[in-house]
């Protein structure tokens, strides 16, 4: 709220947020936060006591439901170790819901899904930022990933046996140098083409937010040109 203008110090956004409702800060990392001015404010009379207990009730019943006081041995999840953190179980797990997750907006002749029976003798081409860069893949909060688990749609595509060619036609997200022979050299070859698009990390995150939805740099024109 501060950043926003809508109080002036510290000391005022901690009354205004104790008094619309909001229990909790994060401010993790910073060497100083709001909520520290909470007795200051106390003090002043800006608040209440019962008003933090009201605030803080909700919390620490939360934090017992979760089972953060109970013992150890209570608690199921300290018998886990980091042989569960990748394990088949749970990549089986991550691969379901992906499949799950797919929105197809359209889908001309049935063109998907790809089969691998489908695609004997075929020529392939997969071309866009997003088509072998594995770092684009993870959006913001993502987790620090292990390469081996790392499937781009070039190399999942290569799996399958398929005469696949690859081109990139930017070297990163935001397209500011776009190689258009090369794009259209591949893309001419091929019989199915796979262009793979978006914005990723380099252009939005939390805090990194755009005023549009346009695709970044030159993607629209590498888009149109592996259509034409």
């Amino acid at each position: 709220m501060l950043g926003h203008h809508y109080t002036h110090t510290f000391l005022e956004t901690a009354v205004a947020s104790v008094n619309a409702g909001c229990n909790l800060e994060l401010s993790y990392g910073l060497r100083n936060n709001v909520f520290m001015h909470i007795p200051q404010a106390l003090a002043m009379g800006n608040i209440t006591l019962q008003m933090l207990r009201d605030r803080v009730r909700p919390l620490f019943y939360t934090r017992m439901r979760l089972g953060e006081f109970d013992p150890p041995a209570m608690n199921p999840y300290s018998s886990l170790d980091l042989s569960k953190v990748q394990s088949p179980e749970h990549r089986n797990l991550s691969l379901e819901a992906a499949v799950k997750s797919f929105v197809l907006l359209k889908n001309v002749r049935g063109t998907l899904p790809l089969r691998a029976r489908d695609l004997s003798g075929q020529r392939l081409a997969v071309v866009g930022p997003f088509a072998d860069n594995p770092r684009v893949l993870f959006g913001d909060y993502a987790p620090v990933p292990e390469p081996q688990y790392i499937y781009t749609p070039r190399r999942g595509l290569e799996l399958l046996g398929a005469n696949v060619s690859f081109t990139a036609g930017c070297s990163e997200p935001r397209c500011r140098r776009y190689s258009q022979a090369e794009l259209v050299r591949v893309v001419g070859a091929a019989d199915v083409v796979l262009i793979c698009l978006g914005a990723g990390v380099d252009v939005e995150t939390e805090a990194k937010d755009r005023s549009d939805l346009s695709l970044p740099g030159h993607q629209l024109e590498l888009l149109q040109d592996a259509v034409q």
